[in-house]
């Protein structure tokens, strides 16, 4: 009897359709559509995210009748039990949900699958997200769709002011993509967007959390006079990674924005992923990069969880014990404010109220209420 080929399992579901349409790129990101052809292929030893036939019997006791496929597969890692998410639901999460949408408005909650999605919207803070939600950029962790952009929204700003001040919060997050497209990389909306929310929001601090600029000093100036309480500016890995990581951004020029930040007066802040191939050692050593060369205020570290398999897979999980380590080490080395745990993300919310909160916590979000107390604008509102 002939052996039969193994059926490969329906590819055709609709959440990976939607992800496939996210992330309309080869093998190996945008990068490699560059690339001169090899003189030597090594296609066959790869690790392929493509779909491709496979078996589901364990290594070592599929039938030999049956050829190998030519490329691996990589598989999403099992979380460990403190990796913890509470699912999205409940009236604030869908009171947030449906002020986003009727305003047209992006978060990177959504776009970028965050993990704290459910408890964040259901006390009524979300990160909102400007500029679009396709980035010129293809960095390998993030979960953002990558692409042409359409042209900017002039009303954008408008908007998102619009539906800040239906929220009524005491602390918001706005991010964006990058928008390599655009000759200021999107300063000017980031400006004006800025603006719009402290005239209509007069008692909300505001925390920008920004790209690059594509290293440009008078795009960044931009931003940084419309005085955001907090600005902020992301590492995002170590200086060994960046390559792999964050492939049209530079590890130097990261530092030279958290520098003129800093040296604008306004309070800095940064943060990297952990468990996606770096050591201890490194995270200690941009650590103290940044506090040397830029006198960063702020830092935070999370883990990097893989989004898709089209993603950076994870390397390791790092424990509770090691991200308290983390924190010590960044407090010992002056940073003001060290955020360090599996679920944390750069958007840390200081409207928590400190009296619901453990007192480690506690200690936390005082310091950072202290810290935003000194800008002029809240202080004069106050």
């Amino acid at each position: 009897m002939s052996a039969t080929t193994p059926q490969a399992p329906d590819r055709t579901s609709a959440p990976l359709a939607r992800t496939l349409a996210r992330h309309p790129r080869p093998l190996g990101g945008d990068t490699a559509r560059h690339l001169d052809p090899p003189a030597l292929s090594l296609t066959s030893m790869v690790l392929n995210n493509q779909p491709a036939p496979f078996s589901r019997e364990p290594i070592g006791e599929r039938s030999h009748t049956h050829s190998a496929p030519s490329t691996q597969h990589l598989l999403l890692r099992r979380k460990p039990d403190w990796i913890r998410a509470r699912m999205p639901g409940g009236p604030g999460y869908l009171r947030l949900k449906q002020i986003i949408d009727d305003h047209r408005l992006h978060t990177v909650c959504e776009e970028a699958t965050c993990p704290n999605i459910g408890e964040c919207w259901a006390r009524g803070t979300a990160t909102i997200m400007i500029l679009g939600d396709t980035c010129t950029r293809s960095c390998g962790f993030c979960n953002v769709k990558t692409g042409r952009p359409l042209p900017a929204d002039p009303d954008e700003p408008r908007r998102v002011a619009d539906s800040l001040a239906l929220m009524n919060l005491k602390h918001v997050v706005i991010t964006c993509v990058d928008r390599d497209d655009l000759p200021d990389g999107g300063a000017q909306i980031w400006a004006d967007t800025i603006r719009r929310v402290h005239q209509a929001c007069p008692q909300t601090s505001v925390e920008a959390l920004i790209g690059d600029f594509k290293g440009d000093p008078a795009a960044l100036q931009l931003v940084i006079d419309a005085q955001p309480e907090i600005l902020a500016h992301n590492m995002e890995t170590v200086k060994r990674m960046h390559p792999a990581v964050r492939p049209q951004a530079n590890y130097r020029r990261s530092l030279a924005v958290l520098k003129q930040i800093k040296d604008s007066g306004l309070v800095s802040k940064s943060g990297i992923m952990v468990g996606i191939g770096e050591h201890d050692h490194e995270v200690l050593a941009v650590m103290n990069d940044v506090r040397t060369f830029a006198d960063t205020d702020i830092f935070t570290i999370g883990q990097y969880l893989q989004p898709t398999r089209n993603h950076l897979p994870i390397d390791r999980w790092v424990t509770p014990d090691q991200f308290l380590e983390f924190k010590k080490e960044g407090l010992a080395l002056g940073f003001k404010v060290v955020e360090s745990g599996p679920l944390v993300r750069s958007s840390y919310h200081a409207e928590e109220q400190a009296d619901r909160l453990s007192p480690d916590r506690r200690e936390t979000v005082q310091m950072m209420e202290s810290l935003l107390a000194k800008t002029p604008r809240l202080a004069a509102s106050r």
